[in-house]
């Protein structure tokens, strides 16, 4: 590849990624990482991917585990290593391990990173880190007959103080432990830690970092996208699926019924897989989507009505060409909505054009209080997706208003000679609409 392909190459990553930057700037994202991470050699480099997402303006929570470091320093302290059910037994003596490790742990992320993005313009920055007692804890007892001691589970997540930690810019960062009213320290999930957190802070994803390829379906391939119910159903199956794998499935179906919009697993051997899950189409790990994502659907002859009401503003304003209901009941076919609780919140109709391998994304539009929520850029998605479903290479669009939104998501601007004849010869000269097309 020369000099000038590079360059290109480049330049259109970079410009594929802009839609993702705008999108996730200002959200809030939990990252969770295990201790083998942490051992990585290549940990540093996770961290400065990490430290980037930072700069880019995501608030972001770590939550770190520790586990081969705690056997680590159990094995050298002849601390015998106990679990049960997939659970570690936490005597007081391995209580010791538990907080050296999770401590050792914690202060090699800082120094990590407090040295900013290394080996770029951003070295030394000093990206802020705060850690503290952000969640309270209680003991989980004795179940099926098996005291686990000072093993515990979380009952509280100090939401007020992470929040203050995030409003000024920092990162949050939180061990695998917890503590009681009475002073207690008690060992923790760190999967139930970040999926707690990400509850209660109400989190944009929960971004789960696990050792395997990830999830995986019967022919090896990652599975790309699921909802909750088939995540579920993926449980149920009996299918052996590797511990932190299943952990992580777990977290992410409780995460996704319980606000959290999205939740990611993404293998952490994958070079830089955080920002190519977060910035690239397609990414390199499985989403699970939250139910209220799902209400995404194909139109029926029942949502004209909602569709009117949707439409008649911009329609008004002329932002909108106007479409009669008969119009409306004749096309419905072409539409997508996004439904909220029954009401048809956004919308948009795709129009193609096979033979010559175009077609047009119609309609797209957002009710005035759903919008700022991703839900135009999901609508967009699922009509590029259903465009290259039917052999559509090029997607076009027609608008007076909304030129930059569009060039924001790769739409270049063209001119009306590269439509399709029959689509040429209903354009209304009136409108002088401004024609963009996007190569999909």
């Amino acid at each position: 590849m020369n000099d000038r392909q590079s360059g290109n190459s480049f330049v259109e990553s970079f410009r594929s990624s802009a839609p993702y930057i705008h999108a996730h700037r200002g959200r809030t994202f939990v990252v969770l990482f295990g201790g083998e991470a942490v051992a990585d050699p290549n940990f540093p480099a996770l961290i400065h991917d990490i430290a980037l997402l930072n700069s880019l303006g995501v608030r972001l929570v770590l939550v770190h585990g520790a586990r081969p470091q705690i056997e680590e320093r159990l094995r050298a302290r002849g601390t015998e290593i106990q679990y049960r059910d997939g659970l570690r037994v936490t005597s007081a003596e391995a209580l010791v391990g538990v907080k050296e490790a999770a401590g050792t742990v914690r202060v090699e992320i800082e120094a990590l990173l407090s040295m900013g993005l290394a080996n770029s313009p951003m070295a030394g920055a000093g990206i802020r880190v705060a850690s503290g007692n952000f969640v309270t804890a209680r003991p989980l007892g004795v179940r099926n007959g098996v005291d686990y001691a000072h093993t515990g589970e979380v009952r509280r997540v100090d939401v007020r103080a992470i929040e203050r930690i995030l409003a000024e810019n920092a990162i949050a960062l939180l061990s695998p432990l917890g503590y009681s009213p009475t002073g207690e320290v008690f060992n923790l999930s760190a999967e139930d830690v970040a999926t707690a957190v990400a509850v209660e802070l109400k989190a944009d994803k929960l971004l789960c970092l696990v050792e395997s390829e990830g999830l995986l379906d019967q022919a090896g391939a990652v599975v790309r996208e699921l909802s909750p119910a088939q995540a579920e159903r993926v449980l149920e199956s009996g299918r052996e699926l590797p511990e932190d794998v299943a952990r992580a499935v777990v977290g992410g179906i409780y995460a996704c019924r319980s606000g959290v919009r999205r939740s990611h697993l993404i293998s952490r051997r994958i070079d830089g897989a955080l920002l190519r899950e977060l910035f690239t189409r397609d990414g390199v790990g499985t989403l699970i989507n939250s139910d209220s994502y799902d209400a995404l659907r194909r139109a029926n002859i029942d949502d004209v009505g909602g569709l009117i009401e949707l439409l008649r503003p911009l329609e008004e304003s002329g932002v909108l060409v106007r479409r009669s209901r008969e119009l409306l009941e004749m096309e419905i076919d072409h539409f997508t909505v996004a439904e909220r609780d029954g009401m048809v919140v956004g919308c948009a109709a795709l129009y193609a054009f096979p033979e010559e391998g175009l077609g047009e994304l119609a309609c797209l539009a957002v009710h005035p209080d759903y919008r700022g929520g991703g839900r135009g850029d999901e609508l967009l998605h699922s009509t590029e997706r259903q465009a290259r479903a039917q052999g559509v290479r090029r997607l076009f669009v027609l608008t007076t208003r909304t030129a930059h939104w569009f060039q924001e998501r790769g739409f270049e601007p063209s001119s009306l000679g590269d439509l399709p004849m029959s689509r040429q010869a209903l354009y209304n000269y009136k409108r002088n609409s401004k024609v963009f097309i996007k190569t999909l």
